[in-house]
């Protein structure tokens, strides 16, 4: 397994993209039901390859992720060759910019002294999904890129 198995409640939401896949193998549900039954390593290896089928997809797709704690926000842009990244500190233990409050005191003190703004580019791996999927699995999201952007046309004007 190349990345991990969807949660239960993942695997609920894409019934209906199981289905699909069980039948690509011409598996039918009377024999699903006798292959979990009577084969569940073999039931759990067709989890498991479904599981990477789906997540190989949302990760190739992926183009923004965020990972947001009380004093340090990540964005990151997934480009062809490299993954582009804004870092935002906050250098004040008072202030959880994951709170509304704190979030405004961010964009209020964006350019104090106890805000401190880094970017970064870094190439991937020879596997650019698996560089992703680690992301995510450090608490990383997948994101449409609004606050990139922004942060983006921040940085931008600041370095003009």
């Amino acid at each position: 397994m190349k990345y991990r198995r969807l949660t239960q409640e993942q695997l609920e939401e894409l019934h209906q993209e199981f289905i699909n896949f069980l039948a690509t193998q011409s598996i039918t549900a009377e024999e699903w039901k006798t292959i979990k039954a009577n084969q569940p390593e073999v039931a759990e290896e067709e989890l498991d390859v479904f599981s990477d089928l789906v997540w190989e997809g949302v990760l190739r797709k992926a183009e923004y992720l965020e990972h947001i704690s009380p004093q340090s926000l990540y964005l990151f842009q997934v480009e062809e060759t490299q993954m582009d990244l804004i870092a935002v500190k906050i250098n004040n233990d008072a202030i959880d910019i994951t709170s509304d409050a704190g979030y405004q005191w961010l964009r209020e003190h964006l350019t104090g002294d106890e805000v401190e703004l880094f970017t970064a580019s870094k190439s991937y791996s020879d596997d650019k999904p698996l560089d992703v999927f680690k992301l995510v699995e450090q608490g990383a999201v997948i994101t449409k890129g609004e606050l990139y952007q922004w942060f983006e046309t921040f940085v931008d004007t600041q370095e003009s």
